[in-house]
């Protein structure tokens, strides 16, 4: 991006306010289960947001996890309660109602259900997104997308994205915040400026161990400044009650919705900053199988790569030899080998350091067949060329994933003033 410059490592700075929480502080993990920033505003009958005319930028993973709410939509239970004078729906990456495969969107059109026009962002500048917020005729704008906790995953980006437009626009923003799935770990590079994109657009680290709402908060105080001239006129996030940070989804009794249409479980976020990688190489990262992501192979993968994985004794990770026939995608039709990912503990289990010993083993055993895409998206993903350079040069996996620890460092450095959860 542009207006990014060759920030690879910033120091972390405090804020001078603590910004608001329209639910309150969520320190610790409360009794029972978890609830979203959206549950709570509505049992409060969305009155918070009353009284500006309101844009709300979301996916189908923004519903009500009360079950006498029936996993309602926050749009369809906002535009039947009346409290709320809802304007517009903005659609990121899948589209509001998510019926679109990666890579694409909704575009614009009226939602059927509610009457109300719903904006394509995806792709889209701040600058567009600002337009679309003043045709809108929006006064504050309102983020409710649940995210998966990699860098490459879109979301945290058209969030960011619009954020600068608000700031354009001189309209409020609200992060109606969800768990990070896969919990408060952070591992893997970090990415250099120089390698922005729309899957990693700030230096921030593959998996980042925070939520959307400590997004918001970091890349308000931190980074608009530099994109935009300034930060947001007002920033809210309705916190999450009743989590920690060492909560994965599956302990929270919250409803898996699937954020995207190859994101089907809470098994395929966990392993997603990891095996997202293989969407860099030749070898099929599961797209168009029933196990995205955890399916990973190509035709000429034999039982050696499994053998050799489970012989690494990897935490909290087995391999299962697998074959398998892509639907859509690398090698649709197909027969591909390979392994078949199983977390065997959820703590101990790295994504990030388990797929680099997944990368190193198959270039070793199969060099015919493993390689990086041509136009090196692996780059994109990790943020640089170093992993790429590293595993073409015969590092293994301790030397690549020992390369970014003083990142890392740094990473946890920055971002504790904008924790919202312990």
């Amino acid at each position: 991006m542009s207006g990014l410059n060759r920030r690879t490592f910033l120091t972390a700075s405090a804020l001078s306010a603590p910004l608001l929480s329209l639910s309150g502080s969520c320190a610790t993990a409360a009794p029972g289960p978890a609830r979203t920033g959206a549950d709570t505003l509505a049992q409060q009958h969305w009155r918070p947001l009353a009284g500006r005319r309101t844009g709300v930028i979301t996916n189908p993973t923004a519903v009500l996890s009360d079950p006498e709410a029936g996993f309602r939509h926050i749009v369809d239970d906002m535009h039947a309660g009346g409290a709320v004078d809802l304007a517009a729906v903005f659609g990121p990456e899948h589209g509001f109602r998510g019926t679109a495969q990666a890579g694409g969107s909704q575009g614009d059109y009226t939602d059927p259900r509610t009457g109300l026009p719903v904006y394509d962002t995806y792709g889209a500048g701040a600058e567009d997104i600002a337009g679309m917020f003043r045709a809108s005729g929006i006064e504050q704008v309102v983020f409710d997308i649940a995210d998966v906790g990699a860098r490459f995953y879109t979301y945290i980006w058209t969030m960011y994205t619009a954020m600068q437009a608000a700031v354009k626009a001189d309209v409020p923003f609200v992060v109606l915040d969800h768990p990070n799935p896969i919990g408060g770990t952070v591992a893997g590079p970090r990415l250099d400026p120089e390698f922005a994109s729309f899957i990693g657009m700030l230096p921030i680290v593959q998996q980042h161990g925070m939520t959307a709402g400590e997004l918001a908060r970091m890349f308000d105080r931190e980074y608009l400044p530099d994109a935009v001239g300034a930060a947001l006129p007002k920033l809210d996030v309705a916190e999450v009650r009743g989590w920690s940070r060492s909560q994965p989804i599956d302990e929270t009794r919250l409803p898996w919705v699937p954020p995207s249409p190859n994101m089907p479980t809470p098994d395929t976020a966990a392993v997603y900053p990891g095996t997202g990688m293989f969407e860099g190489t030749l070898l099929s990262e599961g797209r168009g199988t029933t196990r995205p992501f955890e399916f990973i192979g190509a035709p000429g993968i034999d039982w050696r790569w499994a053998e050799e994985l489970n012989a690494a004794g990897l935490p909290g990770v087995l391999f299962r030899e697998t074959h398998f026939v892509p639907t859509f995608s690398k090698h649709a039709e197909a027969t591909c080998g390979g392994v078949h990912v199983y977390r065997t503990g959820q703590r101990e289990f790295d994504a990030i350091r388990t797929a680099v010993a997944m990368i190193v083993t198959a270039r070793r055993l199969y060099p015919e067949v493993f390689g990086w895409r041509p136009d090196h998206w692996i780059d994109e993903l990790t943020g640089s060329t170093r992993l790429r350079h590293m595993v073409d040069a015969g590092a293994d996996t301790a030397e690549i994933v020992g390369a970014w620890r003083g990142e890392l460092d740094d990473f946890r450095r920055q971002r504790e003033p904008h924790l919202l959860y312990r």
